[in-house]
């Protein structure tokens, strides 16, 4: 099974997605973190996530090669978070090719995955050109995965509401 949960920043996607794995899954769960450390700031998130989630998984730290790392496991597999890996494949000169095919290939997988993904298209459309090539990424990769996954959910305010 696959199954997506999209929301805004901070809107509880991450930990509902934690519970949904740690719900229905048999044993201990992978947690690939895709989050590369770029600034303290970004540390201090990281660290938070990494109190949530605790000892129930087991964790794998993959800024760019989540096929691989999926395709390796036994267990069922949380891709936290599939925004921060975009805005690594950015930054490595990737292209939206590259991605969709990476995203194509997991979704092809038998291993129960559960995405997590920032919903950033409900913003304005920004001046920048690296930010509005991030937005339209995300908006047809996040389409792409909710149309390959069997359950979507929406959070908003720590809440998720199956929308598929």
């Amino acid at each position: 099974m696959k199954t997506l949960f999209i929301g805004g920043i901070k809107s509880g996607k991450s930990v509902n997605a934690q519970n949904y794995i740690l719900k229905h899954s048999l044993q201990k769960p992978l947690y690939i973190a895709t989050t590369e450390f770029f600034d303290d700031e970004m540390t201090k998130r990281v660290d938070l996530h990494k109190k949530q989630r605790s000892d129930d998984f087991i964790t794998i730290e993959e800024p760019i090669s989540l096929y691989e790392k999926v395709s390796n496991s036994q267990n069922c597999v949380l891709i936290e978070c599939v925004s921060m890996w975009i805005n690594n494949m950015l930054y490595h000169k990737n292209s939206f090719e590259d991605m969709q095919e990476e995203i194509d290939k997991i979704l092809k997988l038998k291993q129960d995955v559960v995405f997590v993904f920032n919903d950033v298209g409900c913003g304005i459309i920004p001046e920048n050109k690296l930010a509005r090539e991030f937005i339209d990424i995300s908006g047809k990769l996040s389409q792409l995965i909710a149309s390959g996954c069997d359950e979507v959910y929406h959070c908003i305010a720590g809440i998720a509401t199956k929308i598929k």
